[in-house]
């Protein structure tokens, strides 16, 4: 009975702790997040730190509004807007990271930059290193996009180029008795290749240096353009590389070499008045409060956000604490949905950062793009790192479609398979066997068997289906003739400068110009509201229906587990949310993903 009365109690303390204690504590969290921000002294240098993963889409994540929003390239973007016009705000400076960048993103921040430095505000940059790293040379152009770039001394510059690497276990499957058994439409459809091959294919390896090629170019003339250099000379300065800093800086390639807390005094003293850092989290809530409240009563443009891998469903299946993000085809389409019906709304911007996935999903999205031209309301799409294969798809038919010179678009193709385990899992004594009733197709996926010949054949008419009917909207969507789709498409990359020159995207820029787009097209003059609508479900009604519980109860758990940040709980939320994902057997259109 002690025993018995002892865990009562216990249970009881933990009760407490839960329902009473926690949202005490979460509620005096926000308040002093609150309270922070809104005490912004009168004169700051707001501090920009890049050297942290960077999406293109602030998270829906409600916990992500105490981290500000350096975690996403729009959250920037929007909050050095209204940093512009905040007469408290004197200047930027910013972190690089020491390796690469998403190119697109380094392309859209540098346009933000360049947009603040026009109101006469400094943008000043300092790197520790420059090291080999992916497009380490996309990191170098957005730092060489500031008023000035330090570099640490005795640090390295190594950004001479790019490079990739692929692992392809085409000899670890045969030797394992491993059968990848996939189609493709077409051969630059080299999503699958290092399944299928042990090295490039011609289409494969031609695919990749194109793309590659063209980011490096486009970085390093634009690097050259804002250090005021002859681009072929800046060529020859920048692959001969490595060099030190004080290298760097003696062949132009810099301003000045000190310690990261050198420059910070040189750029306060250089606005001067007793200026403070700040950093740009505790002063971008407060940005994104005033930008909501912003041209109330004004025409209205609606954002809709779509970042992620494109699969079907309304989401809310995942843990509020994974940074992982998805396009839900239901949240997408629903949120189009909503602005057509939103009298304000005269337009759409529709932010596309995705390497594809779902044909089915794409096609409902596209579907819904196609509803929104129909009621009178443009749809301009703003792509960000990727819009390729599926985020193609779902762009294609758009009023106008903007990208930055270095997205990586296109991938018109798609592909499809299994792998056959059957033989594998026989060298060590697991047995699959299977049974069916019907057709014969309704094995086709099995994981023993490879696909027997009339399977194959379905299967390969299946795939000649969808990507006919990818062909035929980006015909229809672009005015452009399906033959001629079809010599650019077969699965091959392309970025948005080379994308723009095959008439597949119609301008180079970034989300702003987008947003002016859609203002010349519904008529627009003067400012305009831009209002964000959709956006991933509340993750506590994801909660209730991972576990059942109460919407309310569950805010209280995730907020105990955010707080005290016990790993274990969240490792198990992750756990239940992967184990609630479907997985999908069939057509895949998905694209290469790009550099960092």
């Amino acid at each position: 009975m002690k025993q018995f009365l002892l865990t009562v109690a216990g249970v009881f303390v933990g009760l407490m702790l839960f329902f009473v204690v926690v949202p005490f504590i979460f509620i005096i969290a926000i308040a002093s997040s609150a309270a922070a921000k809104s005490d912004i002294p009168s004169k700051v240098v707001l501090q920009l730190d890049l050297r942290t993963k960077l999406t293109d889409q602030s998270s829906g994540n409600p916990f992500a509004a105490f981290r500000g929003s350096t975690d996403s390239v729009m959250g920037i973007v929007t909050t050095l807007r209204e940093a512009e016009t905040d007469r408290r705000v004197k200047g930027v400076f910013v972190r690089l990271p020491e390796g690469g960048m998403p190119p697109a993103a380094a392309d859209e921040l540098r346009l933000a930059f360049k947009h603040f430095r026009a109101s006469g505000k400094p943008i000043w940059a300092h790197s520790q290193g420059l090291y080999a790293s992916g497009a380490v040379i996309c990191s170098y152009m957005l730092g060489a996009s500031a008023d000035q770039l330090w570099m640490q001394p005795d640090s390295s510059f190594q950004a001479v180029g790019m490079a990739s690497e692929d692992v392809f276990l085409k000899r670890f499957f045969d030797k394992h008795a491993i059968k990848a058994e996939y189609e493709q439409r077409y051969e630059y459809k080299n999503a699958v290749n290092p399944y299928l091959y042990s090295d490039y294919t011609p289409a494969h390896r031609e695919s990749e240096l194109s793309w590659m090629g063209s980011i490096y170019g486009s970085a390093v003339n634009t690097a050259a353009a804002d250090r005021k250099k002859d681009p072929a000379g800046f060529l020859k300065v920048i692959e001969a590389g490595p060099y030190s800093a004080e290298e760097a800086l003696a062949k132009g390639l810099i301003d000045k070499v000190g310690q990261v807390r050198e420059a910070q005094n040189a750029e306060l003293a250089l606005v001067g008045g007793g200026a403070k850092l700040l950093d740009f989290d505790d002063y971008s809530g407060q940005a994104r409060r005033s930008e909501r409240t912003a041209n109330l009563g004004r025409p209205t443009i609606a954002v809709i956000n779509a970042e992620g891998a494109i699969i079907t469903g309304s989401g809310g299946g995942g843990s509020p604490f994974s940074g992982d993000s998805s396009i839900y085809s239901d949240q997408i389409s629903k949120a189009i949905y909503d602005a057509i019906d939103d009298k304000d709304v005269k337009a759409i911007v529709f932010r596309v950062s995705s390497p594809g996935g779902s044909d089915t999903a794409s096609e409902q999205i596209l579907s819904a793009v196609r509803a929104a031209k129909a009621a009178g309301k443009p749809v301009v799409v703003s792509m960000g790192v990727y819009a390729a294969s599926g985020g193609y798809w779902i762009s294609s038919q758009a009023s106008y479609i903007v990208a930055e010179p270095t997205t990586l678009t296109g991938s018109i193709g798609v592909f499809g398979g299994k792998f056959a385990m059957g033989d594998a899992l026989g060298h060590f004594g697991i047995d699959l066997r299977e049974q069916h009733v019907g057709g014969d197709y309704a094995t086709a996926f099995g994981g023993a068997d490879a696909f027997d010949p009339s399977q194959r054949a379905a299967f390969a008419a299946w795939m000649d289906r969808i990507y006919a009917g990818f062909i035929s909207r980006v015909a229809e969507g672009r005015h452009l003739s399906p033959d001629r789709v079809r010599e650019i498409a077969k699965g091959r990359v392309w970025t948005g400068v080379q994308a723009k020159q095959l008439g597949l995207v119609d301008q180079i820029g970034g989300f702003y110009d987008a947003v002016d787009k859609a203002k010349s097209l519904a008529g627009i003059t003067g400012q305009a509201r831009l209002k964000t609508i959709g956006g991933s479900k509340s993750p506590f009604a994801a909660f209730q229906r991972l576990m059942g519980g109460s919407e309310a109860s569950l805010r209280t758990v995730a907020a105990a587990a955010w707080i005290f940040g016990d790993p274990r709980s969240q490792a198990i939320l992750d756990q239940m949310a992967d184990a609630k994902l479907r997985t999908q057997h069939g057509a895949t259109v998905l694209a290469p993903s790009p550099m960092r």
